[in-house]
């Protein structure tokens, strides 16, 4: 248990923390090296945020250093387009690495490696194609098959190995197998493949290459180079921890070692960057970073801050089992960051104009607001108001059940910031739709005080519809229905679970003139709605909002 010297409560350290203290205090290693390392196949998801935390995290803490390293040993599926926004992402998220590797930088020295193997007896080339090595692996409870050209001479297998790397076979006639045991328990260690052919661009190395070490030889391997000590990763690979330990061990370097944690998984959402990217191909999205997608880029153009999914990650620990974390959390920690951050601004969404009969026709007064409420120094703003207002749609009732206090005809209510407003009818439309609310002020309530003690219990927010701006304004809800979208009934598909109505645009949106001149990602509370960021596309001419969040937990009430 550790004490917070500032609050003095015990803090527990999860399992990560205990071995790195235990191997530091045993004098296993003298510093902390961890390492990030991402395909670029992709963009990066909150999930990935989680890793970033835990492996710069660590690091951090223990005096240690972080590397990042691509692990860009698949030519088909990796761009720089992705290395870029990885980058750009970490860096968003507040931490920066000792060095920059690519597995790549690696290709010399693993093929040295496999070669190396090869000359132990270790390594073999196989003629078998993909479905044929797959059929002899056999299952947990039956044994593999051996090659038929498990037993090839050492000479033989140098000697194919080499042709393969000039580019003499075609993809997939030949593989590079590691010889272990056909019969192992663990079916990873079955004669796992080594190498593969590929035939493609690389987005560094050209085509100097066509043949590329698979994950499983190139990770404990580079690794090693680094001298990485603590080798972090989700859960999902600790069956591949001991072709990782074996790899090591049958080259004799330096012992790097495999930790797992539980991985992130949040509900109404997927994490898999092959489905992330169906759903950006298939239009089913605007792109990576559209702001319903989980990725970091998406959550930091719906509005979220690095410290709000730096907390997050916090707050759900490290575990060693996986569990469904609500995405509940995820905006509770938004929210608690924006409140202390936000300044609070007046905006209507669904506007009807308010008409207050007994103001003077012309006059126009300025009245004071608090920008943010935890945030004195924040200081006031000037807001201005007239006879004519906007309020929402939601806040005027014709016939009002009796616990409603917002506007209804012959009821007080106050306006923020401003006046005490009773209403006395209303306009309708052809159709019966209302489209202005009349009412009239007290003009001994500036301000929203009651002079004479009497109770108001409704509050309203309002532009004035004399000074004000229009804009568009993006609602987001949960991208899909389902708590567990990837769990599907037979004969369908994980896209079954979208939600038709995770994007509302409105486009006739009434806001206080003080935000003309917001910025994008400028984050602001438009009062008693939630949270709202400007998007990459706004302009002055044409102001685009993003809800990044609700006030509190809306989701909860629907399931």
């Amino acid at each position: 248990m550790e004490i917070n010297a500032q609050t003095t409560e015990k803090v527990q350290k999860n399992f990560l923390e205990e071995i790195i203290e235990n191997d530091l205090k045993e004098g296993k290693v003298q510093s902390i090296q961890t390492r990030f390392p991402p395909e670029p196949n992709g963009y990066l998801h909150i999930g990935h945020a989680k890793s970033i935390c835990i492996n710069f995290g660590l690091a951090r803490q223990y005096g240690g250093k972080t590397n990042l390293r691509f692990d860009d040993t698949n030519p088909v599926k990796e761009d720089t387009e992705y290395v870029d926004s990885i980058k750009e992402d970490i860096h968003w998220l507040g931490f920066d690495w000792a060095e920059e590797h690519y597995a790549s930088d690696y290709f010399e020295q693993l093929y040295d490696w496999a070669c190396e193997l090869i000359k132990k007896g270790l390594a073999y080339v196989d003629d078998q194609t993909n479905d044929q090595i797959r059929e002899n692996r056999g299952t947990v409870q039956t044994p593999g098959i051996n090659s038929p050209f498990r037993d090839r001479s050492i000479e033989e297998n140098l000697l194919l190995f080499e042709q393969m790397r000039q580019g003499k076979f075609n993809d997939g006639e030949k593989t590079l197998r590691a010889k272990i045991d056909m019969a192992h328990p663990n079916m990873h260690m079955r004669d796992p493949i080594m190498y593969r052919i590929i035939h493609a661009h690389h987005h560094r190395t050209g085509d100097k290459w066509c043949i590329y070490p698979m994950y499983d030889f190139a990770h404990g391997e580079s690794d090693s180079i680094e001298k990485i000590t603590h080798s972090i990763c989700t859960l999902e690979f600790d069956i591949h921890r001991p072709l990782y330990d074996w790899f090591i061990n049958a080259l004799g370097i330096y012992p790097s070692h495999q930790y797992e944690f539980a991985r992130l998984n949040i509900t109404n959402t997927v994490m898999s960057k092959r489905k992330l990217l169906q759903l950006v191909k298939e239009n089913y999205v605007a792109g990576w970073d559209d702001p319903r997608m989980p990725t970091i880029c998406g959550l930091r153009r719906r509005g979220y801050t690095p410290e709000s999914i730096r907390k997050f990650c916090e707050d759900i620990g490290v575990a060693k089992r996986d569990n469904l974390i609500d995405y509940s959390r995820l905006e509770n920690a938004l929210r608690d960051d924006l409140n202390k951050k936000a300044n609070r601004v007046m905006a209507v969404l669904h506007p009807i104009k308010l008409i207050i009969d007994n103001y003077p026709e012309n006059q126009t007064e300025e009245l004071e607001a608090v920008n943010n409420p935890e945030d004195e120094s924040k200081g006031k703003r000037k807001i201005s108001f007239s006879r004519i207002l906007y309020i929402e749609q939601d806040d005027f009732m014709e016939n009002a059940p009796k616990k409603y206090f917002r506007m209804t005809i012959g009821q007080e209510v106050r306006l923020r910031y401003a006046y005490i407003v009773k209403c006395t009818s209303c306009e309708k439309d052809d159709n019966g739709n209302v489209v202005a609310v009349h009412c009239t002020y007290d003009p001994a309530t500036r301000g929203g005080d009651t002079p004479d003690g009497r109770k108001i219990k409704g509050t309203i927010h309002w532009v004035d519809a004399n000074n004000c701006i229009n804009a568009k304004v993006n609602v987001f809800d949960r991208l899909f229905n389902a708590e567990k979208p990837d769990e599907v009934e037979e004969g369908k598909t994980f896209l079954d679970n979208l939600n038709p109505n995770s994007l509302t645009v409105l486009t006739d949106c009434k806001l206080e003139k003080s935000l003309l001149t917001a910025k994008p990602l400028d984050k602001f509370q438009f009062e008693r709605l939630g949270y709202f960021s400007v998007d990459y596309d706004s302009t002055q001419e044409n102001l685009i909002f993003n809800r990044t969040a609700t006030l509190k937990d809306s989701w909860a009430k629907q399931k």
